[in-house]
C-alpha cells in the first residue's frame, strides 16, 4: 500500500509540475497578469482558509495539526492582501525576467519557505521548535539581509541558500525519527519518515519554481507555482488528517513505571525473551509495540530496547520482523499451495507489499523465489 501511495504521489505531482509548465508557454503575459492570476491567487486563497477550517476542526491536542492550520492561514493571508491590493493599488512586487531576486524577495520566500518547514519539524521533534530555537533559526537570515544593506558585499546568493541550512537541519529530526520508529514499532504504516520526505520534494519544487518564474521572462510561469502550491495544500492537509501520531500513542506507555530488571544476566533475560516470544508468538499481531513487550516481561523500555540493540544488533522493528518472517517460512513449508496474502495476514505483516519487501530484505530473495528454491531441492 505504501508503494501504491509513493507511486500515486510521483505520478500526480510529475503531471502537476509538467502539465502547468507546458501550459505556462501558451499563456500571454499580459492574460497571465491581467486574467488567470487573480483567478488562481483567488484559488489558492480558498483553499488555503478551506484547509485551515477542515484542520481546525480535527486538530484534537496534536500540535502538528494546530501549526499547520496556521501555515495554511499564513499563506492565505498573504495571497489575499497581495490579490486585494493588485485590484486596488496595482504595483509590482517582483521585477520577473530581471535574472536576480531583490533583498526583500529573497527575505520573502526564504520566510514563507520557514513556514512550510514547521509541520514536519513538530511531526518528526514535537515540542523541540520553542520560540528560542525559533529566533535562532531566523536570526542569521535577518543578519545577512541587514549586512547586505549595509556592507557593499553581495550577500543575496547566501541568503538564498539560507534555506539549504533548513531542510539538512530537517533531514537530521528525519533520521532521527526514524530510528525512533524502528526502536518502538514492529510496523510503521502511517508513521514512517516516506510522508516527511514527499512533503520536502514538494516544499523544494516550489521553491525551485518560485526562483524559476522570478528569474526568466515568462510571467506566465507563475501559473506552475500557483498550481503547484494548490496541489501541496490540498494533498498534505488529506495526508495530515489522516496520519497516526505516534508519540500519542506512546504517552501513557511513558507514565508507567515497570520494574526494573537490570540486575538480571545478559544470557538469562535473553533466554526468557525468546522464549516468551517463540511460545506467544506477540509478532502475529501487525500492532505489536515495544511497550506491549516491555510490560509483559515487566522491564523498562529504555533497558529493553538498549538490550535488544547489544544482543541481537537490530533495532526492535528488525527483531520482530526477523521472527514474522521465519514464521511466514515455516508455513510455507507445510503448506507450499499457500497464498502470499494469507501468509502476510497470518504472520503479523500489515500487507503484502510490507511482507515481500521485509522478507527480500532479510532472505535476499523475494517470498516466491525463496519457495522455488525450497520446492527445487
Amino acid at each position: 500500500m505504501k508503494y501504491k501511495s509513493s507511486l500515486s504521489f510521483s505520478l500526480a505531482l510529475t503531471a502537476c509540475v509538467a502539465l502547468s509548465l507546458w501550459l505556462s508557454h501558451f499563456i500571454p503575459a499580459e492574460a497571465f497578469e491581467s486574467s488567470i492570476l487573480p483567478v488562481f491567487m483567488a484559488f489558492t486563497v480558498a483553499v488555503a482558509f478551506s484547509g485551515v477550517w477542515i484542520v481546525s476542526r480535527h486538530i484534537g491536542n496534536l500540535r502538528f495539526r494546530r501549526l499547520w492550520g496556521w501555515t495554511l492561514m499564513v499563506w492565505g493571508i498573504i495571497d489575499a492582501v497581495y490579490l486585494l491590493l493588485s485590484v486596488i493599488a496595482p504595483f509590482q512586487v517582483m521585477d520577473m525576467g530581471a535574472y536576480h531576486l531583490t533583498t526583500l524577495e529573497l527575505l520573502l520566500g526564504n520566510i514563507l519557505g520557514w513556514v512550510l518547514l514547521l509541520y514536519p519539524t513538530e511531526v518528526l521533534r514535537p515540542g523541540w521548535m520553542t520560540r528560542k530555537k525559533l529566533i535562532w533559526q531566523l536570526l542569521p537570515m535577518f543578519a545577512l539581509v541587514a549586512l547586505d544593506f549595509v556592507i557593499p558585499l553581495n550577500l543575496q546568493p547566501a541568503i538564498s541558500l539560507y534555506p539549504i541550512v533548513l531542510v539538512v537541519l530537517l533531514v537530521s529530526h528525519a533520521r532521527a525519527y526514524r530510528d525512533w520508529c524502528e526502536e518502538n514499532f514492529s510496523t510503521l504504516d502511517d508513521i514512517d519518515v516516506e510522508w516527511i520526505m514527499r512533503y520536502l520534494v514538494m516544499v523544494v519544487l516550489v521553491g525551485v519554481v518560485y526562483m524559476y518564474m522570478c528569474l526568466t521572462h515568462g510571467p506566465a510561469r507563475g501559473f506552475t507555482q500557483l498550481w503547484l502550491t494548490i496541489f501541496m495544500f490540498v494533498y498534505s492537509t488529506e495526508q495530515i488528517l489522516f496520519r497516526k501520531d505516534p508519540w500519542t500513542m506512546l504517552r501513557h506507555v511513558e507514565k508507567e513505571k515497570p520494574q526494573e530488571t537490570c540486575g538480571r544476566p545478559n544470557a538469562e533475560l535473553r533466554k526468557r525473551l525468546e522464549v516468551w516470544m517463540e511460545q506467544e508468538k506477540p509478532f502475529l499481531n501487525p500492532d505489536f509495540q515495544l511497550s506491549d513487550l516491555c510490560k509483559a516481561l515487566a522491564m523498562n523500555r529504555t533497558y529493553m530496547s538498549q538490550f535488544i540493540h547489544s544482543e541481537f544488533n537490530c533495532t526492535f522493528y528488525q527483531f520482530v520482523n526477523r521472527y514474522r518472517v521465519d514464521e511466514a517460512k515455516r508455513l510455507k513449508r507445510e503448506n507450499s499451495s499457500i497464498k502470499v496474502q494469507e501468509v502476510s495476514a497470518r504472520c503479523g505483516f500489515s500487507s503484502p507489499t510490507v511482507f515481500s519487501r521485509t522478507f527480500a530484505s532479510f532472505e535476499g530473495m523475494t517470498p516466491r523465489e525463496w519457495a522455488k528454491k525450497i520446492d527445487s531441492v
